[in-house]
């Protein structure tokens, strides 16, 4: 057991050198002290507090509609148990699914924010919520004993100013069902050519390959930052020169979009994926109907989740994108980020209290502990004193994946341009990967978006 526990102790550690995004910001370092965090739960917030006898009514727009699975049940224990210590303060939830979030985010910022509110640190969401100033500044100070892996905090900040705290570190894998590939004899691929005649033979026995949320644009565009490193190893430095100056005409881009169209014509995704969801592609995933899931390691509670028929999820496993036999990046070039968090509003009227349930939310002995527990991923902050050698098979899985990584993407491609480029991005790589539009038309489409 000790052996497990160093070994995840060293995958934590790793990431921590690891993230970077597609901007230019520097990383710096967040480390805390184990000492310092003990000493930083017991002495609580350090923003002013509000009278004990006030009654507050706490708004909180969150991006976690399932409240009693995964990230939206710990979301919602740390709310019950911040009221509990505070019975003056009550808090509404209003919770939509991603991409309602989204659509509803943009009202709220010009006709008013609620209280506390969940975000993503990465340019094609953050950049123009920050310009748009409808988020309150947080003293990174406050935050020196919180224990953030380094760099974690660079995608919530503009010039040098903090405006939100992220919650995960993001991991992107095909779940797939063992039992269904051993029953089969399906092997995990070494290689995506190995993969793609995996499709095949999947979808020969009568079974969907690969569920893919593609209706919503952004797994598939982050597949195809999976194999924008396969083909070339590290892609930050391209990526971000073609969203600059808006021509994607390097050969990399090309191949990775082939590859992505090439999956497709093979059927390794399911009869209607461009326009299904994500709850959808789970479904069929969960259901038994579909061999992988393509998603991101906040779904490794699905090894947890009573919902699930035990016989699928005691057979839940992760691999990543297998490497391309010619290609520079390897399959431990991983897909992983920094996304998701939380921020308040610049303009809430109990902004104090805002600010100090947020810090309260992000003690180390909340989030973080009680997500490692319930098996939600990996947490932005050291869980090292959570670990025990008793995790899941999933979370031992994707610990392993990040201690043996040679490389993270960073931020996904569809997220380091404009608002405008992400939506370009996609709403069009449906039509690049079911063979309506062009590669050129594709990119042009993506230039285009970056003027």
């Amino acid at each position: 057991m000790k052996k497990r526990v160093l070994t995840i102790l060293m995958a934590i550690t790793l990431v921590i050198s690891l993230l970077a995004g597609c901007s230019d910001k520097s990383a710096k370092t967040d480390n805390a002290t184990k000492e310092n965090n003990k000493a930083e739960a017991t002495k609580g917030p350090t923003q002013s507090p509000n009278s004990s006898s006030d009654k507050i009514t706490l708004k909180l727009f969150s991006n976690l509609p399932d409240r009693k699975n995964g990230q939206g049940l710990i979301e919602q224990m740390i709310i019950d148990e911040y009221t509990n210590k505070n019975p003056n303060v009550t808090i509404e939830v209003e919770a939509l699914d991603e991409e309602a979030y989204k659509t509803k985010f943009r009202a709220y910022a010009m006709n008013g924010m609620p209280d506390v509110v969940s975000i993503w640190g990465q340019p094609s969401f953050l950049d123009e919520v920050l310009e748009a100033g409808v988020l309150a500044e947080l003293k990174e100070s406050d935050y020196a004993n919180y224990g953030f892996v380094s760099g974690s905090l660079e995608g919530f900040k503009k010039d040098g100013k903090l405006y939100g705290l992220p919650r995960n570190t993001d991991v992107m894998a095909f779940y797939y069902n063992e039992k269904i590939f051993n029953d089969n004899g399906w092997k995990v691929p070494n290689t995506f050519e190995e993969f793609l005649d995996l499709a095949k033979q999947i979808k020969d026995a009568g079974m969907i390959p690969v569920a893919m949320d593609g209706g919503d644009g952004w797994p598939m565009a982050i597949y195809l930052t999976d194999l924008l490193v396969r083909i070339n190893g590290n892609c930050s430095e391209l990526i971000s020169k073609g969203i600059r100056s808006g021509d994607f005409s390097d050969p990399v881009f090309k191949e990775a979009a082939e590859l992505l169209r090439k999956s497709a014509e093979v059927g390794m995704f399911q009869t209607g994926y461009d326009s299904q969801d994500y709850g959808t592609a789970m479904n069929l995933f969960t259901n038994g109907q579909s061999a992988m899931f393509y998603m991101g390691s906040w779904e490794a509670s699905m090894a947890l989740n009573k919902d699930i028929s035990e016989d699928v999820r005691s057979n839940v496993r992760v691999f990543t994108m297998p490497a391309l036999a010619n290609g520079k990046g390897k399959q431990t070039d991983i897909a992983a980020w920094n996304g998701g968090g939380y921020a308040v509003s610049a303009n809430s009227e109990v902004k104090d209290e805002a600010i100090k349930f947020l810090n309260f939310m992000y003690q180390q002995d909340k989030l973080s502990k009680y997500g490692w527990e319930n098996g939600v991923g990996m947490s932005a902050q050291d869980q090292s004193a959570y670990m025990t050698g008793n995790e899941t098979i999933l979370q031992k899985q994707f610990t392993d994946i990040v201690k043996n990584a040679t490389s993270v993407s960073g931020t996904p491609f569809n997220d380091c341009g404009t608002s405008a480029f992400k939506t370009a991005i996609e709403s069009e790589i449906q039509s690049l990967s079911n063979g309506t539009k062009s590669v050129d038309e594709f990119y042009k489409a993506l230039g285009e978006a970056c003027k």
